[in-house]
């Protein structure tokens, strides 16, 4: 039996999360598709607004996807999910499962790495993250689930751009950049988003996405970082200036990228990011890379969550391609510098 692929839905709370999933399910896509809602409470409004029968714990819809609320654990229910497939009870190609908005995605992303039934039978296919236009520079400033959910991101959506200024949607659409720069963004009304921008996307297929994301690699320089007491007239500091919040350098979500011509010494490279991991794994969100690596003609895909990492033999470097590597780190207040440092004593 083929994997079965999962989607993340993440974002703040108000971001249009259950919108996008009624579009989803409504959507005449032909897929069957199974929503598990993860929510805190025992009364799950957003079930009733998706399906009319709250009394089952998994409600068959008519056309044909399913939806549940997880009442106990995520394993448990998509080990049960995955049993009725198999036993012909439930018909669904798809799983989507919408966290809760004050969720860290991290742990649901784990539970399909570490859990070796689960990875027998499902694949992560993306983590989506929901950003509210209208409310997402205070949620960014005061909530770090926010922020998280921003670096855990490969796909961001940009809700209610309609009800802010368009320098608005500038300076949050470079944060964002700041914080995630591996994540496209798109703006996006009442969730109307097309099916193809939201399943698989292969955010977590190491070999599929070879290309981290072609603007971020293309360096501009300009990190707006600015000394002490220097003027800035970034369009997201003018309307916070004397109001005390953090502007957007302050974020302690952030990324940095690695980058060299020379090959990497794969011994050396195990020993430090073990090390790495061991020490930063919980404030490591996302990263990921292509590597050349001394002893192979192909290309290396690196990629991890947190404390879990895998790597895989992507495709041979083609003729007269300059090798290089190239790896991308985002996470909660990194040490830029003993990475770097680090990974620059890796190199052969």
């Amino acid at each position: 039996m083929s994997l079965i692929p999962v989607t993340i839905l993440t974002g703040f709370l108000g971001s249009g999360k259950t919108t996008l999933l009624k579009r989803i399910l409504t959507e005449a896509h032909g897929q069957k598709i199974a929503i598990i809602e993860n929510e805190f409470g025992e009364e799950n409004i957003d079930n009733e607004i998706l399906v009319n029968d709250t009394q089952e714990n998994i409600i068959q819809m008519n056309n044909g996807c399913i939806c549940c609320t997880i009442r106990e654990d995520l394993r448990e229910t998509l080990q049960l999910l995955a049993a009725k497939k198999r036993k012909g009870l439930l018909d669904f190609e798809r799983v989507v499962i919408e966290t809760t908005g004050l969720a860290d995605p991290g742990p649901v992303a784990q539970t399909f790495f570490m859990d070796e039934e689960i990875a027998e039978q499902y694949l992560l296919d993306s983590i989506l993250t929901l950003v509210d236009a209208k409310h997402a520079a205070t949620q960014l400033n005061d909530r770090q689930e926010a922020r998280r959910q921003i670096g855990f991101a490969d796909q961001i959506f940009i809700s209610k751009t309609d009800l802010v200024a368009e320098d608005e949607v500038k300076a949050l659409m470079h944060r964002l950049k700041q914080m995630n720069p591996r994540a496209p963004q798109k703006a996006v009304h009442f969730g109307e988003v097309a099916i193809a921008d939201v399943f698989d996307l292969r955010g977590f297929n190491l070999n599929a996405k070879l290309d981290i994301d072609p603007d971020f690699l293309t360096d501009d320089g300009h990190d707006h970082a600015h000394a002490e007491g220097e003027h800035c007239d970034h369009p997201s500091h003018a309307e916070e200036a004397g109001h005390g919040h953090h502007h957007h350098h302050d974020d302690d979500v952030k990324s940095f990228v690695f980058r060299s011509d020379k090959p990497l010494s794969p011994a050396k490279l195990e020993d430090f990011l073990g090390a790495i991991v061991n020490i930063y794994g919980p404030r490591m969100l996302r990263y990921k890379g292509v590597l050349n690596m001394q002893g192979t003609d192909r290309k290396v895909i690196f990629q991890g969550v947190h404390q879990l990492m895998g790597s895989d033999l992507g495709p041979p470097w083609a003729e007269g391609e300059k090798k290089n590597s190239k790896m991308v780190f985002i996470g909660i207040d990194l040490p830029q510098d003993i990475f770097m440092q680090g990974l620059e004593q890796c190199l052969v």
